[in-house]
């Protein structure tokens, strides 16, 4: 049978052609990312929301009480949130080029995201699936020279395999000094653009009464399809990790400044803070607690970030944001503790869908049966 992945081969046999190659050990390396990329991402993204200092919703809510009561809404009663999208990413260090006097990094990674479809009777289905394989180089006087990129170009490759020069501007990889870390970040930017196509195939069937959740930060998307919510939104991102070092300002006295662990730590079960304004009003942005203090180890496990766009810069109103809690309240994930280190504040659709991309990725014997760079000779010059 032949290997899936062996259309990948005359890429790495013109490599190994043209330039010096250092073959990773065993030929391929896995990336384990570490520590928490979701949280590294909401810094990034939300980089200018570092002192949070007016509401998002209507009426205004009393800066002494930011907590509302938020139960749990099955979905026999309100069956709000039909589309999930989640994306994944694996990444492998393949070697070390070495090009005239340049030496750079070779990435591969495998990309993936689905969308989930529930139907009126709770049962989930796969509504669209992408994936791609990426193999990343930086290009020029920061890698590999425009007569070996052109040649590149040339390869005939099918449809799922993309060559991407992890150089090109890019909002994450840019935040990257380390060649490897800049690949992996681009290789998470292409995997957004996955997420960003998916959301798009759903538009013909969000409506009020059918909303779609999409793991992560909705400012991500915001380049291309931010427009079309004013017209189609029925979206919200949520996050299981986000950023810890936020201010909120509501006052110009010392006691109406709190930190995000205090005002998470405060939140009880079943409850959301109140919106805040972000983006000069283009995002609301509030935290649901989904689970009680006492089954968690530390106060900010079991909470969820919630973000809705408002492009008509206009407050959510209270009674929505009520609505979109209590449901997500009873979308917590039923895994058991330990399966995944997320298990506290996972939405149980969107591990389904972090499953079916995880399962369609190809294994890593598969990924191995196609790593072959040439045999470095022992004691010969570099």
């Amino acid at each position: 049978m032949p290997n899936p992945l062996s259309s990948i081969t005359p890429l790495l046999d013109l490599l190994g052609k043209e330039i010096k190659i250092l073959p990773a050990t065993g030929g391929a390396v896995e990336e384990l990312q570490h520590p928490d990329q979701e949280e590294i991402e909401d810094i990034v993204i939300n980089k200018d929301v570092e002192t949070v200092t007016s509401f998002a919703e209507t009426p205004e809510p009393n800066p002494q009480n930011i907590y509302r009561k938020t139960p749990l809404l099955p979905r026999t009663e309100n069956h709000l949130f039909r589309f999930f999208i989640d994306g994944s990413i694996r990444t492998y260090f393949l070697g070390t080029g070495l090009e005239g006097t340049r030496s750079f990094p070779i990435e591969l990674a495998q990309i993936g995201s689905a969308v989930i479809r529930r139907e009126d009777d709770g049962e989930l289905r796969v509504l669209a699936h992408k994936h791609r394989i990426i193999l990343l180089l930086p290009k020029q006087n920061q890698g590999i020279s425009d007569t070996v990129w052109e040649q590149i170009r040339k390869v005939e490759k099918p449809d799922y395999l993309e060559v991407i020069d992890f150089t090109l501007p890019d909002r994450l990889a840019d935040t990257k000094k380390d060649p490897r870390d800049k690949a992996g970040a681009k290789a998470r930017s292409l995997m957004h653009k996955l997420e960003i196509e998916l959301i798009k195939s759903t538009d013909p069937f969000r409506n009020e009464n059918t909303w779609l959740i999409l793991d992560g930060a909705v400012k991500f998307v915001e380049e291309d399809i931010w427009n079309s919510w004013e017209h189609n939104p029925y979206l919200i991102g949520v996050a299981k990790s986000f950023r810890k070092d936020p201010i909120f300002q509501f006052g110009r006295r010392a006691s109406q400044r709190k930190d995000i662990t205090s005002i998470l730590a405060g939140l009880p079960h079943a409850h959301r803070t109140v919106a805040f304004s972000a983006y000069e009003g283009q995002v609301a942005f509030w935290y649901v607690r989904l689970r009680e203090q006492r089954e968690l180890d530390y106060p900010l496990m079991g909470v969820v970030k919630v973000e809705l766009p408002c492009p008509d810069k206009k407050p959510v109103p209270s009674e929505l944001a009520d609505l979109i809690s209590s449901v997500l309240v009873a979308e917590r994930n039923v895994t058991p503790y330990g399966l995944d280190r997320r298990w506290h504040c996972s939405l149980y659709p969107i591990h389904i869908a972090e499953q079916v991309i995880k399962n369609r990725f190809f294994s890593r014997e598969v990924l191995m049966g196609c790593i072959k760079w040439p045999k470095p000779q022992i004691g010969g010059a570099l």
